[in-house]
């Protein structure tokens, strides 16, 4: 790819950089990682082993999904599996699932491919074929690989179960773009490199952020907090759609409590936070009944996250 100005290196360590699979979440868009587990993931502070079914699957449907865009419009493509560093920030990577080549003797890129694997039911999130109309982290994720790039245009080639197969196409948009490296340059610089979690957004983020509780902490609840319990309890007893308005109140208490165990008012325990007792790995009845020495020798204690309980109050 020597027609292509940009540098090139392998990265192993995912912390080095951002990349395209990470800024829909860093931008608030993924259904599927926040920006503080990015974070996380950035400062080591928890890596997971991204391993689930629908991963997998798309793993490996990527070669098929490849070639048969290439089957559809008669393209050549390059497979390189090189990572791609922006040439100006170089906390900006990509790993381009393949380069569709020109035409003329070297053949120089003329655009990039990315390929996808869609739940049929998901259908309702994009529009024609032919169009830009797709997921916003998709979106971001081609506008962020032609910014690296500096090519013109990617190609999104999805498979919807196995009998719908669409391309959609994403030109480059330079207004889009610097908004999209101003957020992703601000995450890093505010974030990553000061080592300062970014907002969470979930009960799970507050559970990763305070995952440690100090039993010997008991702070005293603000009026704010007081109040929003008094709506949560009536909350709780009523039907109906009352999950995200239940889901934003315990998200404020855990953001007042963090590494307190007991939030109190007025002489009054109002809510706690704390971890259930361990349970076991080894947790075979049968291991247990038959091998009560090997049970006791090998069983692991396993830290469960904080529980939070509201308590009844009169205020």
């Amino acid at each position: 790819m020597n027609n292509i100005a940009f540098e090139s290196n392998h990265l192993k360590n995912r912390g080095l950089s951002i990349g395209g699979s990470d800024i829909g979440a860093i931008l608030g868009l993924s259904k599927f990682r926040t920006p503080l587990e990015v974070w996380m993931e950035k400062t080591g502070k928890e890596v997971r082993q991204l391993d689930s079914l629908p991963l997998r699957f798309g793993s490996f449907a990527e070669e098929f999904v490849a070639s048969e865009y290439a089957r559809a419009t008669g393209f050549e493509l390059l497979h390189d599996e090189s990572i791609y560093i922006h040439p100006t920030h170089p906390m900006m990577s990509a790993h381009v699932d393949r380069f569709i080549l020109g035409d003329g003797l070297n053949k120089p890129a003329a655009r990039l491919l990315e390929c996808k694997t869609a739940n049929p039911f998901a259908r309702g999130e994009w529009g024609e074929p032919g169009t830009d109309q797709v997921p916003m982290s998709y979106l971001c994720q081609c506008i962020w690989y032609l910014a690296i790039t500096g090519i013109k245009q990617c190609d999104l080639a999805v498979l919807f179960g196995n009998s719908d197969f669409r391309i959609y196409e994403i030109a480059r948009d330079l207004e889009l773009e610097a908004l999209v490296i101003e957020k992703a340059l601000h995450f890093w610089n505010d974030y990553v490199l000061k080592d300062i979690p970014p907002p969470a957004l979930t009960e799970g983020d507050y559970q990763a952020l305070f995952k440690k509780s100090d039993p010997s902490k008991t702070i005293e609840a603000n009026p704010k907090t007081v109040e929003l319990i008094r709506q949560l309890q009536t909350l709780s007893a009523q039907s109906g759609d009352v999950d995200e308005q239940i889901t934003k109140i315990k998200q404020h208490i855990m953001n007042q409590m963090k590494e307190a165990e007991v939030l109190n008012y007025q002489g009054n325990v109002i809510a706690t936070w704390k971890a259930p007792k361990p349970s076991f790995r080894l947790d075979s009845k049968r291991l247990e009944v038959e091998e009560k020495e090997v049970f006791e020798r090998f069983k692991m204690p396993v830290q469960n996250s904080r529980r939070l309980v509201i308590k009844s109050f009169d205020a």
